[in-house]
């Protein structure tokens, strides 16, 4: 595998372990310093940062444990992300990607079964975030690691104590 897709597929599993809640996953793609932090749109093209940055795996570990809330029964996300822009210079790399939030709700199913007639996927699918992803990495012992990460969203958000 070449070194542009392990930067990208360090960004799938950050995605990936965004969606399962699980911060020790999320937390072991960032080095002890690495630098995190949220903006959102203020312009075209310019962004304001939103509380405070996060510090290294442990920090981003930390908020992702408890501070993102757990999905509902029935309930996840989904995160895609896309136009990979991907600049390797040696042991060092710097990563750019569209990315949409899907929230997955799941209908419950009726105690007595599916009404008649009612077929394929029961549910909702909607978007609710955008944005792009700006993530700066670092080859460390021949493991691309995250140094900086910002998450640049399209719309506001509203922390908790904001």
């Amino acid at each position: 595998m070449n070194d542009e897709r392990r930067v990208q597929q360090v960004l799938a599993r950050y995605v990936r372990a965004t969606d399962r809640r699980d911060g020790r996953a999320q937390g072991a793609l960032f080095t002890d310093d690495a630098i995190v932090q949220i903006h959102t749109r203020t312009g075209p093209d310019s962004y304001e940062p939103v509380g405070e940055p996060l510090i290294g795996g442990a920090g981003v570990e930390y908020a992702v444990t408890n501070f993102m809330p757990p999905h509902p029964p029935g309930g996840a996300s989904h995160h895609t992300t896309s136009d990979h822009i991907i600049d390797i210079d040696g042991d060092r790399a710097h990563l750019n990607a569209q990315f949409i939030v899907f929230e997955v709700r799941a209908a419950a199913r009726p105690a007595d079964g599916w009404p008649a007639g009612v077929s394929g996927a029961q549910g909702s699918v909607r978007p609710i975030e955008s944005g792009y992803y700006d993530t700066a990495l670092r080859r460390i012992d021949g493991e691309w690691k995250i140094v900086h990460h910002r998450v640049l969203l399209d719309m506001p958000i509203a922390l908790p104590g904001s």
